[in-house]
């Protein structure tokens, strides 16, 4: 049995380096499930690995898309497995990391079956949206399933638009179509969970965050605002600035936003991390213990 080695966690708890580290100790290759690395356009918002971290081991999906690009879970699941196939022929184990939970849930179990929706259900959330925004898209879900409402991206619009469209077109919470049967795998996932005190972990987003504005992250977001309306630009990092440069709030204010949305978003990416899969925990300082765990792991499966 093949062995893929999944690493998850919130943002800013070390992923990106554990995963080098494992993938260059076992010689093999990582794919990335951060949704928005996938952007070539959204590079430093988005703490993509540096460039001799790209180099330092081959990576799947970080800059396989624009942001003009239309991209889904269920793609990405076909996509991730079809890559996992192949690095298989050569390779016993390779790696899985990111913090968009969702995306790596398709990987290791495959997408629970939802309804259809129809386009009046779609036209009934969009003239929702219009009127009302997205506080109309929080306060609607938050009604009708208050416990995915707890650990969806509350910033993210296209999450809260199908969520609620499901809930429209079934007549049940979107959460109750998330407990089907697990899909067929040939590899077996051994599952890491980074996680950081909560000081350690806001300390961290603090000093990510200004690395990030020292870096150009404003210039970044103003030359992506012709595709603001974009899905993959709906997200933390980029729509404070796009308030700033609409005049609504100040450039201080845009940046305590960041910060703020970001320890926000973490929080929920806890969440959805502790609630979903078999996840052993680790601090990311931890590298023997990870290493004895893999090991043991790998051991155990082979045997």
């Amino acid at each position: 049995m093949k062995r893929l080695i999944v690493i998850g966690g919130a943002t800013a708890t070390g992923k990106t380096a554990l995963a080098i580290r494992l993938a260059q100790h076992f010689g093999t290759e990582i794919l990335s499930a951060d949704s928005r690395q996938f952007y070539r356009e959204m590079s430093i918002g988005t703490a993509k690995p540096a460039p001799e971290e790209l180099t330092a081991v081959r990576h799947h999906f970080i800059d396989s898309l624009s942001v003009a690009d239309d991209f889904s879970v269920g793609l990405f699941e076909r996509e991730a497995l079809s890559v996992l196939e192949k690095i298989f022929l050569e390779k016993d184990v390779a790696v899985l990391v990111g913090g968009s939970g969702l995306f790596i849930r398709a990987v290791c179990e495959g997408l629970d079956t939802f309804p259809d929706v129809s386009s009046e259900t779609r036209k009934m959330v969009e003239a929702g949206e219009q009127v009302g925004g997205l506080a109309w898209l929080q306060n609607e879900l938050a009604r009708r399933d208050p416990d995915y409402f707890q650990v969806v991206d509350r910033q993210n619009p296209a999450r809260l638009r199908r969520a609620l469209e499901v809930c429209l077109e079934s007549g049940l919470p979107y959460s109750a179509f998330l407990k089907n049967d697990k899909k067929t795998r040939h590899f077996e996932p051994v599952y890491i969970l980074l996680e950081l005190p909560r000081p350690e972990l806001y300390a961290r987003i603090e000093v990510r965050v200004d690395a990030m504005i020292a870096a150009g992250l404003e210039a970044e977001a103003r030359a992506l605002l012709p595709w603001r309306h974009r899905p993959a630009l709906r997200t933390v990092g980029y729509e404070e600035w796009f308030d700033f440069f609409d005049g609504k709030i100040s450039r201080g204010w845009a940046i305590n936003k960041i910060k703020q949305h970001t320890r926000n978003y973490a929080k929920r990416q806890a969440t959805w991390f502790r609630k979903h899969g078999a996840w052993q925990i680790f601090h990311p300082a931890d590298w023997n213990a990870i290493l004895r765990y893999v090991e043991t792991k790998l051991q155990k499966q082979t045997g």
